[in-house]
């Protein structure tokens, strides 16, 4: 058995609802064990015996009537991501907040991808998952700029946000 955690995409946004009880209840009925949500963006982890994203996608999109990807992640994959330290040059502050967007799939050989001075930072670019930090700015917000990040990806990525803070949430 291996230990998943499944970020989805676009939930609790506007009209797509989906209470994280409901969430719980749905990867239970799909035979996942030690199922745990986490916030209400739809943060979930849980035991299978093999990659889970195509049959969770499915029950969501039937459960609920909308799409929402999953950006899956293995326990061990984001226990490496906390080793590797990627905000070390960037400890926690009031200045700025620290993201992860994590992809689908591996980014394209030779993907640059760049910041906005004052707004954002691209701290360090993995294969699947870029991290970077938002400034404060002025009217209070953080990187607003990041809403529109994804564009400097490859068209049909698929990718999800969370604040850094999540991360260790989600293991422990």
């Amino acid at each position: 058995m291996t230990t998943w955690i499944a970020f989805l995409r676009a939930v609790n946004v506007g009209k797509r609802k989906m209470p994280m009880a409901e969430l719980k209840a749905l990867c239970e009925e799909l035979g996942y064990g030690e199922v745990k949500t986490f916030l209400a963006s739809g943060n979930v982890r849980f035991t299978a015996k093999a990659d889970p994203k195509a049959k969770l996608e499915a029950a969501i999109e039937k459960r609920w009537g909308w799409v929402s990807e999953a950006i899956m992640r293995s326990q061990a994959d984001l226990e490496a991501m906390l080793a590797s330290n990627p905000f070390a040059a960037y400890p926690e502050s009031q200045s700025y907040h620290r993201y992860v967007m994590m992809l689908d799939k591996p980014l394209p050989a030779g993907t640059t991808l760049t910041g906005v001075a004052g707004d954002y930072d691209v701290v360090r670019v993995d294969a699947k998952d870029i991290f970077l930090v938002g400034y404060r700015q002025p009217d209070g917000r953080h990187g607003p700029g990041l809403d529109k990040f994804d564009r400097q990806l490859e068209k049909g990525t698929v990718a999800t946000t969370r604040n850094w803070n999540t991360i260790p949430k989600v293991l422990s």
